[in-house]
């Protein structure tokens, strides 16, 4: 299950977007450290179901009316404040946990309400802006930091006559999610001594910070958007274009009422229907939230994890079948399982998704919509329906 991690400094409302996107059970405050200790849950990407090309709905439990929601995995940590990296405000065990993360929603105060340690302010008397190079900044410097604590063992590695740069430090990073493959471009794209020896703390910095951007790509979560001064918003996009304007006080809201069932609403909507009669107050809070929607094309949390996980990371999603005619399993349930997959993966690939006796069985596939047998090499595109023939079937 790929992996999600909400980072930013305290009392930005990363708890708040956690709760939204996972509705589990949360301290929120308005003060810094509210979370001490990480959050692990799930929470779902959406896309359209293939069941919406079929004259009726697939019924799965994650499906609403061709809504489709795929699971990830969303971490929350603690607020880092500066100097995280050397351990300030537990920095270090909060970082240690971005790890395995594939992407970091760095989640920003846009009304700049809250200062750097993430003590309230007035409105607007922070520049929000600031927030965005101090995560970076923290991130590099720690990833920098565990790869100044092991420079001494590549440096003694060196003195050997088949010596890989380039194996040795894929085997120090793995536990920072990078591949040989990232390592390789990242080394070839810096200036840098051949002999390990001759590194300095700039030479080891700048890889740690090409590093960070190949393994822990960020997207910028521009919450408490309702109350955020415009030119906020508008410095935070021109900093970074993938800024996504957000109101996690408003999600929340919004599934609640969907949960008692006031209000018709599905995580990604652009709107909602009122169902039930409501207080005065009530309504004028919902049509508060509409107000902001309409403004930025929805709350912004699901659209937050949506491009995080089909665009940043480039996956799609393919649903394999045992049955081609129906799309359904050896159950009989229509398209019950939906996996995400690199951009470019092939029928094997899936299979291997699936499980590893799949894969190691795979003969060929089947594309369910053409109920025609396709080529190993052939890439998945989104909402594919496959049925994989393997020995392990």
């Amino acid at each position: 299950m790929l992996s999600i991690a909400l980072a930013g400094k305290p009392n930005a409302g990363k708890s708040t977007f956690y709760k939204a996107a996972t509705m589990a059970e949360v301290d929120v405050g308005n003060y810094p450290f509210t979370t001490i200790d990480a959050n692990r849950g799930v929470t779902h990407v959406r896309t359209e179901c293939p069941c919406l090309a079929r004259d009726e709905r697939c019924g799965d439990e994650d499906c609403n009316d061709g809504k489709r929601f795929v699971p990830v995995e969303l971490l929350d940590v603690a607020g880092l404040v500066p100097g995280a990296h050397e351990g300030r405000g537990l920095g270090n065990q909060f970082l240690d946990e971005l790890s395995n993360a594939d992407a970091i929603l760095h989640v920003v105060d846009a009304s700049g309400g809250t200062n750097e340690e993430g003590e309230p302010v007035e409105i607007g008397e922070h520049d929000p802006v600031e927030d965005l190079q101090f995560i970076e900044e923290e991130m590099d410097l720690w990833l920098a930091s565990i790869v100044d604590r092991n420079w001494e063992g590549i440096e003694r590695a060196s003195r050997s006559p088949d010596f890989d740069l380039d194996e040795e430090l894929a085997d120090l990073l793995t536990g920072v999610g990078a591949t040989e493959l990232d390592v390789a471009r990242t080394l070839r794209d810096l200036e840098y001594p051949e002999d390990p020896i001759q590194w300095t703390d700039e030479h080891r910095e700048a890889l740690a910070s090409d590093i960070r951007e190949r393994t822990k790509p960020i997207i910028v979560v521009a919450n408490k958007a309702d109350v955020a001064p415009p030119e906020n918003l508008q410095a935070l996009k021109e900093r970074n274009e993938a800024t996504i304007p957000t109101t996690a006080d408003g999600e929340l809201a919004l599934r609640k009422a969907a949960e008692a069932g006031a209000v018709d609403y599905d995580p990604g909507d652009e709107d909602f229907e009122i169902l039930s009669d409501l207080s005065e107050q009530q309504r004028e809070g919902l049509e508060q939230i509409r107000a902001v929607m309409d403004e930025h094309g929805g709350t912004g949390v699901q659209q937050a994890l949506d491009t995080a996980v089909y665009d940043v990371l480039d996956q799609i999603t393919a649903y394999p079948v045992q049955d081609e005619t129906h799309w359904t399993d050896g159950q009989g349930n229509t398209l019950p399982d939906a996996f995400l997959l690199q951009s470019g993966s092939t029928p094997k690939d899936l299979a291997y998704a699936v499980h590893s006796d799949i894969g190691d069985g795979y003969l060929h596939a089947v594309d369910a919509r053409e109920n025609m047998r396709i080529s190993d090499e052939q890439e998945l595109d989104e909402g594919d329906v496959i049925k994989i023939v393997s020995t392990a079937n």
